[in-house]
């Protein structure tokens, strides 16, 4: 069984995960306003993955005896200055999403709750994927920031992401 701080630490990650969802989705329809449609596609697909892991959390909570309190989500951003500001605002939402899951570990492991912090690692694991990846991207776009052909063919390859579990 939860106790009431690693209880409140979940439901805190839980709405985290919904918020970056909301995040994604956002970055999502600024792209399809650009017609950017490879750009939206991965920003959906994440948005999808944000989603499966609030699910788990969601679960955990319930697996443990807790219980789940939805909170509410915040209006997410919606415009940017250019594509690579998109991207670079992403990076730094998984890296803040980083540090969150940080502190549900570190309050696992001050209360002594094993299960936990054991279902924890694999936040820790997936964060540090997720954010290579869009650090790879952003890394990506410096190198094209002003050609528009090195845009296009970007925006085709981001449209070839398949959801996890269909590569």
């Amino acid at each position: 069984m939860l106790n009431e701080k690693l209880q409140q630490a979940l439901n805190d990650q839980l709405n985290s995960e919904f918020s970056s969802a909301y995040t994604y989705l956002s970055l999502a329809a600024y792209f399809e306003d650009l017609e950017l449609n490879g750009f939206a596609h991965w920003m959906k697909i994440q948005y999808q993955e944000e989603l499966m892991h609030a699910e788990r959390v969601y679960a955990f909570i319930n697996d443990r005896d807790g219980r789940v309190r939805l909170q509410a989500i915040a209006e997410p951003d919606s415009e940017w200055d250019s594509p690579l500001d998109a991207f670079k605002f992403a990076l730094e939402g998984e890296r803040a999403l980083s540090k969150k899951i940080y502190a549900v570990v570190n309050e696992a492991l001050a209360e002594g709750d094993h299960a936990t912090h054991t279902f924890m690692q694999w936040f820790v694991n997936e964060q540090v994927e997720e954010e290579a990846i869009v650090r790879n991207i952003v890394s990506d776009m410096e190198l094209i920031i002003e050609s528009r052909d090195g845009l296009f063919l970007m925006d085709r390859d981001l449209a070839s992401r398949r959801p996890q579990g269909e590569e």
